[in-house]
């Protein structure tokens, strides 16, 4: 990466070009930042901020987004931080419970289903993988100015310390958060679903253990309040306001503790900040435009009452680094990354209007309809007085399988495997990339075939969860511990599955006689590995797509 001064920073040799640029260091950009330079490639982070942003705003993340960040390593460092919570309230103004959402400690993605965080932990732990790679260089205090693509990539301007420069990449993702100057810069036009509330967020560090709600949000229409855990050490209380105009007056720190009175005092707690944010309900029109993609905040907005925002941009990461690697590698067309968004904006829209359907019943504010909702869900929670489970949607369209199968485009199941020297989760025992999961009778049916050498080549992990782990050439044969897979399997009455890098089920096969068609699509679809990469899909050399090792 090159610019009118010289070379853009120390591990890239003058006149390269990064295979990929991320705008934006927030969680999404240090994750799409980590799985790219884990697969080997040279990627420029810029960064307008002179360092880590260390506040928090996000505030909880998923048993999928810890899969992710075990994949990176940090997930058992970052456990002991976040307070696992199991449920989640929702109470009206006299206090009555409407409704109570249940969060499993094993979720189907092998980790807890809901972890509340303080997110300058996230984001120190995200902040070190970067940093050790050697084929991510981070730039902080770069902010974008300018944006121009080529038949061959894109040209970023960059106002820095040292002045301004150019940054050439084959592709660049736009990680830059809901002011997203990529997307501006692309012309992206955003869809707003009209759900729009200004809301006062005030943050505590505890002093000593206090019994707070660690997961409540009250629906009184005299002042809706979403109370809510950041962690065993940080508390949030947010608090809908009026208008916009009337943050100023209630900032005030006589104001904040008054409105927290009944459940902390300063000798509780420290308030280390006050805020203002406006949920918003946006989706943009493009998340695509040639070399350039937009991820997280700057593909889409959606209101906190699913604890879904962060989450959704670590499911766009991961959606496109694989995606990113195939067309980096040459072993996919660049038309794969169309896919992007056919997959990913009908969840998140999904995810974004059951959210703004839940912060609807939250936040009335006319005495007499929230009386009616009370009335209809303490209806219906006396019928069924069972907590709620959250279930998200899967995909539909995109790179899959031809055949809609049962579990096509659902999230796969993550159990704990024993392969004879390690007992763990699945991803951690034989690693992340593509598998394809077998009964005993598929193996076979593979082995006959001889699919299972093309499947090596192309570094697709075949794995056989089973009664018992046992030594094979070219598959993993593990203990399948709490019968996780037989149960899975039973589920979707199929013989194999075949996973994506990004947990999602490319496609599954009903008998062994047919596992055979399901590995050839999948091979169609990773190309047939001949390239150097590893079996766990990252570049066994250590060099980017285009042969060019990063230079330290």
């Amino acid at each position: 990466m090159t610019g009118a001064n010289g070379a853009f920073g120390g591990r890239f040799p003058d006149g390269s070009t990064a295979d990929v640029a991320v705008v934006g260091y927030g969680p999404v950009g240090m994750v799409t930042a980590a799985l790219l330079g884990r697969a080997g490639y040279r990627v420029a982070v810029l960064e307008r901020y002179a360092g880590l942003y260390n506040l928090p705003r996000a505030a909880s993340f998923d048993d999928e987004t810890m899969r992710t960040l075990a994949g990176l390593d940090v997930a058992r460092d970052l456990l002991p931080k976040v307070r696992v919570q199991p449920t989640y309230e929702w109470r009206n103004g006299r206090g009555d419970l409407l409704l109570e959402q249940h969060f499993a400690e094993v979720g189907r993605s092998g980790w807890p289903e809901w972890n509340m965080m303080y997110q300058p932990d996230l984001e120190e732990a995200l902040d070190a993988v970067c940093r050790s790679m050697p084929h991510v260089e981070v730039r902080h205090s770069s902010a974008v100015v300018a944006l121009e693509q080529t038949a061959e990539g894109a040209v970023l301007t960059v106002d820095g310390a040292e002045g301004r420069r150019t940054v050439t990449a084959r592709y660049v993702v736009g990680c830059d958060g809901g002011n997203s100057f990529v997307r501006s810069a692309l012309g992206v036009r955003l869809f707003d679903y009209g759900f729009s509330e200004p809301w006062m967020v005030c943050d505590f560090r505890f002093r000593r253990p206090t019994p707070v709600p660690p997961a409540l949000q009250l629906g009184d229409p005299l002042g809706p309040t979403s109370v809510i855990s950041l962690g065993p050490a940080h508390h949030r209380f947010s608090f809908m306001l009026d208008s916009v105009d009337d943050f100023e007056t209630e900032r005030d720190p006589r104001h904040v503790w008054k409105r927290v009175a009944r459940h902390l005092t300063p000798d509780d707690a420290d308030l280390i900040r006050v805020a203002t944010y406006t949920f918003r309900s946006l989706v943009a029109d493009d998340w695509r435009r040639g070399r350039v993609l937009l991820a997280g905040d700057a593909a889409h907005q959606m209101p906190p009452f699913l604890g879904q925002g962060m989450c959704s941009g670590f499911r766009d990461a991961q959606n496109l680094a694989f995606k990113l690697d195939l067309v980096l590698r040459g072993t996919a067309p660049e038309d794969l990354l169309d896919t992007y968004q056919a997959e990913r904006a009908p969840h998140v829209r999904a995810v974004t209007e059951r959210g703004i359907e839940l912060g609807r019943l939250q936040t009335l504010r006319d005495p007499e309809r929230a009386a009616e909702r009370d009335r209809v869900l303490l209806e219906r929670r006396a019928r069924s007085a069972a907590p709620e489970a959250v279930r998200l949607p899967g995909l539909v369209d995109g790179l899959f399988s031809r055949e809609r199968a049962a579990g096509r485009g659902q999230l796969s199941v993550q159990g704990v495997v024993d392969d004879g020297a390690r007992r763990d989760r699945l991803d951690q025992v034989v690693g992340g990339g593509f598998h394809l999961l077998v009964d005993a009778g598929a193996l076979e049916a593979l082995e006959r075939s001889g699919r299972l050498d093309e499947l090596a080549r192309a570094g697709v992990r075949v794995v056989a969860p089973g009664e018992r782990a046992a030594a094979h050439p070219k598959a993993a044969v593990v203990h399948d511990v709490h019968g996780t897979y037989r149960g899975w399997f039973a589920e979707l009455d199929c013989a194999a599955v075949a996973v994506r890098p990004d947990f999602y089920v490319f496609g599954t096969a009903a008998v062994p006689d047919t596992v055979d068609g399901l590995a050839g699509e999948l091979l169609v679809a990773v190309g047939d590995g001949a390239d150097g990469h590893g079996a766990d899909g990252h570049r066994a050399d250590g060099h980017g797509a285009d042969g060019h090792g990063a230079t330290s």
